[in-house]
């Protein structure tokens, strides 16, 4: 085996149907116009922009920051007429990128591809939806929207180790008639018949669960800001004082398998708005409405990202990937400038009408000089917002993998790991296209916990070297796919590897260069608009404030676009405002939510909240 370590809701009537539960209403008015895929713009923006100490105002745009909120920022303006150039202190697509695996390509082959997680998409995600199908795929007449492979929502397995039958979606892990979950009754029986199924959970602790899930599901936005905000997702679902199995499944187990968690730090709001995307995705799926879940049916550069960005450039953005943004100096209680560190070292003084950072929280707060955070004291409340590990492990294999349906969520695995099989998903030659010609898929891995000792060296993945991470991981997964005899991973077949390059060894412990927020408790207040105090500067993160409400494609896609919008108000523009969508609701339920508004504001608990 060689071992390369490199490392608002709307009230409507009570009937169900697929238009009456979902697509996300567009918040913002006036996107008629604007062009689609072509990639044509609709109009120069309106002249109000802000005094430049050299030369004229101009419509010029300095994005910092790749990832996908700087990116749709770019497309967005590039849209109205104005002029974007864009900077990265690394690649372009930030952690949405493909990792090639250095020095593996051979005789014409591409190197082997690493992606940061499973590329996941569900039917909710309809800013990133709306993005992908302006984005043509050149010499096809399609979209990279056509580039996504819709899945059951039971595909996703759910292997245990012990020799404990394999789990299914924790929430949803089998059809039922949708009418049955427009009445809290009648929901709850779904909801006890789904916790009870495969899971080992007693009834009892089941009925409570559903009673949980119901009891979010009917609390009104005040409630969910005012209460839910302050609670824990552990807490919420009282899992300190309940059995083991209930903990590792409705707690830990579905926290993980929604979103990139944890169940004892994660706000129960967002853990909560989640879970009802999911489930109104579901319901959407059993009235032949789309799939739940969706990945790309390739590397996320070749799928998506190398054909956005060759758009981006025929519109005229220009891009500076290998240039840092060092720091903003302010000039008149606003940005006169930016300094860039170039690839060679040197400075670079970039200086533009309006500045898009959308550099994700770890490396923003950095550059709020004391100047900065006096004349927007929100900046500094970042400061308060916490930054996690998840990031990500490639095996390539000399067979191929036969594991389920492709997608795998190891519930016992004490790093909390989830695997993706590539050419479960990928219509391609692998060997042919990839590597040496002996490779014949890939396994994308998440390590989603860094801090909880593993099972062979006894030790957090945080202490473990690279070498021993590749072999814990390994033994995890193996735990539960080779527990029952059967051999789902053979030992010897793994011929490369690659651990996150954002990873680092040193002094003894690993540091991590790309962490990722993590909506902890309260933290809400922290978080940002996307608009600052400062007239020329937005922000287009994943931690600003948006609907979406989660660090994914899809709330940094929104954060992308209300930034523009903010650009455009403060700019005086007449061009179409970018396109915002609400979150989904069950519309049965409105009643309920309108009653426990009324509720909240009188100091009474939601109406199904019995503790």
């Amino acid at each position: 085996m060689t071992t390369r370590g490199s490392s608002t809701h709307r009230p409507q009537n009570s009937g169900f149907s697929r238009r009456s539960l979902l697509r996300g209403a567009a918040a913002a008015a006036g996107t008629a116009g604007l062009a689609a895929a072509t990639g044509t713009t609709a109009g120069p923006a309106a002249a109000r922009a802000p005094r430049r100490r050299n030369g004229p105002a101009r419509n010029t745009v300095a994005v910092l920051g790749a990832g996908i909120g700087g990116l749709t920022a770019a497309h967005e303006l590039a849209e109205r007429g104005f002029q974007v150039t864009v900077f990265d202190r690394k690649e372009l697509g930030g952690k949405s990128r493909t990792i090639p695996l250095p020095g593996t390509g051979v005789d014409g082959r591409a190197p082997l591809p690493g992606e940061h997680g499973a590329r996941g998409f569900t039917s909710f995600y309809h800013h990133v939806h709306d993005t992908m199908r302006r984005i043509p795929v050149p010499g096809t007449g399609k979209t990279v929207y056509d580039n996504l492979i819709p899945f059951s929502v039971n595909d996703p397995r759910y292997p245990r180790a012990n020799n404990l039958p394999d789990g299914f979606p924790l929430m949803f892990g089998f059809y039922f008639d949708p009418r049955q979950a427009l009445t809290p009754e009648g929901m709850q029986r779904v909801l006890v018949e789904v916790f009870m199924k495969n899971n080992l959970i007693p009834l009892p602790e089941a009925m409570y669960m559903a009673g949980r899930v119901i009891t979010y599901l009917t609390s009104s936005e005040e409630r969910r800001f005012g209460q839910w905000e302050h609670v824990s997702w552990w807490d919420f679902v009282g899992a300190g004082t309940r059995s083991a199995q209930f903990q590792a499944l409705a707690a830990t187990g579905l926290t993980r398998a929604l979103v990139a968690a944890k169940e004892y730090v994660a706000s129960t709001r967002t853990m909560g708005n989640m879970m009802e995307g999911f489930f109104i995705a579901l319901m959407q799926e059993l009235t032949g409405g789309p799939k739940v879940y969706e990945v790309l049916n390739g590397p996320t550069n070749e799928a998506w990202l190398d054909p956005w960005i060759s758009l981006l450039r025929n519109m005229g953005v220009q891009f500076h990937p290998g240039h840092a943004l060092q720091g903003f100096v302010v000039d008149d209680d606003r940005i006169g400038d930016a300094r860039i560190q170039r690839p060679d070292g040197s400075i670079q003084v970039f200086e533009a009408d309006w500045y898009v950072c959308a550099m994700p929280t770890d490396r923003a707060r950095r550059l709020w000089s004391p100047e900065i955070r006096t004349l927007d004291p929100a900046l500094g409340r970042m400061d308060a917002l916490h930054v996690d590990w998840m990031n990500g492990m490639q095996m390539f294999v000399n067979e191929k993998l036969e594991l389920g349906a492709g997608y795998n969520i190891y519930l016992d695995a004490p790093w909390r790991l989830t695997s993706y099989t590539q050419r479960a998903f990928w219509d391609v030659d692998y060997a042919a296209k990839y590597g040496d010609g002996s490779i014949v898929d890939g396994l994308t891995i998440d390590i989603a916990d860094w801090d909880t000792p593993g099972i062979l060296f006894g030790k957090t993945a945080k202490q473990c070297t690279r070498a021993e991470i590749y072999q814990e991981t390994w033994a995890q997964m193996t735990a539960a796919l080779n527990d029952d005899g059967r051999i789902q991973l053979k030992e010897g077949i793994v011929r490369e590897w690659l651990l996150d390059p954002g990873i680092t060894w040193a002094d003894g412990q690993n540091h991590n260069d790309e962490p990722l927020l993590v909506n902890t408790i309260g933290s809400w207040a922290d978080r940002p608009t996307a608009h600052t105090r400062i007239p020329n500067l937005f922000l287009a993160a994943d931690y600003v404030q948006t609907n979406f409400d989660l660090a994914t494609m899809e709330g940094a896609d929104e954060a992308g676009r209300t930034a523009v919008n903010a650009l455009l108000e403060a700019a005086g523009s007449s061009a179409p405002r970018a396109r915002l969508f609400t979150r989904d609701s069950i519309p049965a339920f409105e009643p309920l939510r309108q009653l426990d508004a009324a509720r909240y504001r009188t100091g009474q608990p939601n109406l199904f909240d019995l503790g």
